[in-house]
């Protein structure tokens, strides 16, 4: 009989996690063999931890894990994946915008034999600026850094068992953690889905997030900022060789004058400028370097409340 964790990372979510709670146990909980649903708040300021524990008393199968602060959402499902006990595990947003008999189809493909599972968003009924902005994300990806990104892109997955440990082994920081499962490149399925409209709750998906997320995406799994470096310094040579070649030449048959101040002001604050833009690509790469050298965890667990340590209380 297989297991199944249902990792949930909560960050601001307490509108939300009854109702998500109750959706799962309508639609498929009575449908696994065995599960446990692991969630994991990430450093929340509002009542999703007491709500965390009034569902933990209502389902011996619900495991609680509470970080010391917020990491942010791919440090807080590493921590649910560190966690879980399951053969396998599906990641699954506390947002409501997943129907949860996703996870059934997810489940499903695990058991033909495929050691990853993606959701794709098929369709997708968020706002213009949400979509401008996903559509973007994505073709950056597929054309810069990872080729097998499905086009809809995933952010509910499902991982059998050697997944997960890689996984946890990598340990990567200012990292995608989607695109470190891409990037396994364990057997992989796709299963489409129709992601709903937020109704409930604010997203806290603030865009200086979403500029982090491209800038570690190119980081971690690209060498096109470096390459792009090389070739701009290269053009920019080249064309002030060319310029330079034009000048002297102009002087030398047609007496023309030498530029004067202002042109010569304009090429050198672009200099400048292009200078900086290539110092800053390097200071960051230079900035993940150290921070992967401290060797900080990803995460930090504050508790773990589930059946073994229920069990150490009752002894006490």
């Amino acid at each position: 009989m297989s297991k199944i964790s249902i990792i949930v990372p909560v960050y601001y979510s307490s509108d939300t996690l009854m109702l998500l709670y109750q959706d799962m146990k309508d639609k498929i909980l009575g449908r696994l063999e065995d599960y446990e649903i692991v969630f994991v708040d990430d450093g929340s300021g509002d009542r999703s931890w007491e709500i965390m524990q009034e569902i933990k008393a209502l389902d011996d199968h619900v495991v609680l894990v509470r970080l010391s602060r917020n990491f942010g959402e791919h440090a807080a499902l590493l921590a649910g994946l560190s966690c879980c006990t399951g053969d396998c595990a599906v990641t699954k947003q506390a947002d409501l915008q997943e129907d949860s008999e996703l996870i059934l189809e997810l489940y499903e493909s695990w058991k033909k034999g495929n050691k990853v599972v993606l959701a794709v968003r098929e369709e997708r009924d968020d706002n213009g600026i949400y979509k401008w902005f996903a559509n973007l994300y994505y073709v950056i990806v597929r054309r810069f850094i990872m080729s097998n990104m499905p086009e809809g892109g995933f952010d509910c997955y499902l991982l059998d068992r050697r997944a997960i440990d890689v996984l946890l082994m990598l340990d990567e920081k200012n990292s995608s953690l989607s695109l470190q499962v891409l990037w396994m490149g364990f057997q992989t399925d796709k299963v489409y889905f129709h992601r709903k409209a937020r109704e409930i709750g604010q997203s806290r998906w603030t865009m200086s997030k979403k500029i982090k997320l491209i800038m570690d995406s190119m980081m971690s799994f690209s060498y096109f900022p470096i390459r792009f470096m090389t070739m701009l310094g290269g053009a920019v040579s080249l064309g002030a060789f060319v310029m330079a070649l034009y000048i002297i030449f102009s002087k030398l048959t047609v007496g023309e004058p030498v530029l004067g101040w202002t042109s010569l002001m304009a090429v050198l604050l672009f200099s400048t400028g292009l200078i900086l833009l290539m110092l800053g690509i390097l200071g960051e790469y230079i900035w993940r370097a150290l921070d992967a050298a401290r060797n900080r965890p990803p995460f930090l667990i504050d508790i773990v409340q589930n059946a073994a340590a229920d069990e150490k209380q009752k002894d006490r």
